[in-house]
C-alpha cells in the first residue's frame, strides 16, 4: 500500500503524525500536503488512512472530498509484507506516484492511489501505488 517514501533526502513513512508528501507543481515546483489522516486525530473531515484505491475514486466515493489527480515524485516507496519486512521500490526516474489531492474547507490532503500488485511483487502486498509516466519523460 505504500508505507512510505523517499524523495531526495526526505524520508516518509505514514504513520509519523506529520507526514508530508512532496507534490508536483505545474511550475516544475514542489509543494509538500499532510498524507492523509491518522485514526487518532481528534476531528476528521478526511477519509481514515493514506491511501485512495483507484476504483473507489471511478465509482465517486472521494466526490465529498472534490478529488484531483497530482503527481508525488519519489525516488523509491516502502511496501511491507505480512511478516511487516520492509520492501523498498526503488522508481524509474521518468516515473511518479499518482496521488489523489482532497480538499475540505479550505484544507488539503494527498492520498496515494492505489491499485492492484503487479504479479511479480504480489508476495509483498495485495495494493500497490498506482505509477504514471511523468509527462516531460
Amino acid at each position: 500500500m505504500c508505507g512510505g517514501i523517499q524523495y531526495q533526502e526526505h524520508k516518509i513513512y505514514f504513520p509519523q503524525n506529520d507526514a508530508r508528501l512532496p507534490v508536483l507543481l505545474r511550475s516544475g515546483g514542489i509543494t509538500w500536503v499532510t498524507w492523509g489522516r491518522r485514526k487518532k486525530e481528534a476531528v476528521g473531515q478526511f477519509p481514515n488512512g493514506g491511501w485512495a484505491r483507484l476504483n473507489s475514486i471511478k465509482s465517486g466515493k472521494w466526490k465529498p472530498w472534490h478529488p484531483r489527480p497530482v503527481l508525488i515524485p519519489a525516488d523509491q516507496f516502502m511496501e511491507k509484507d505480512n511478516d511487516g519486512q520492509s520492501h523498498w521500490i526503488e522508481m524509474d526516474k521518468k516515473m511518479a506516484i499518482q496521488g489523489l489531492l482532497a480538499e475540505r474547507k479550505q484544507e488539503q490532503r494527498v492520498y496515494v492511489v492505489t491499485i492492484n500488485t503487479p504479479p511479480e511483487y504480489a508476495w509483498i502486498h495485495d495494493r500497490w501505488p498506482r505509477l504514471v509516466r511523468l509527462a516531460n519523460q
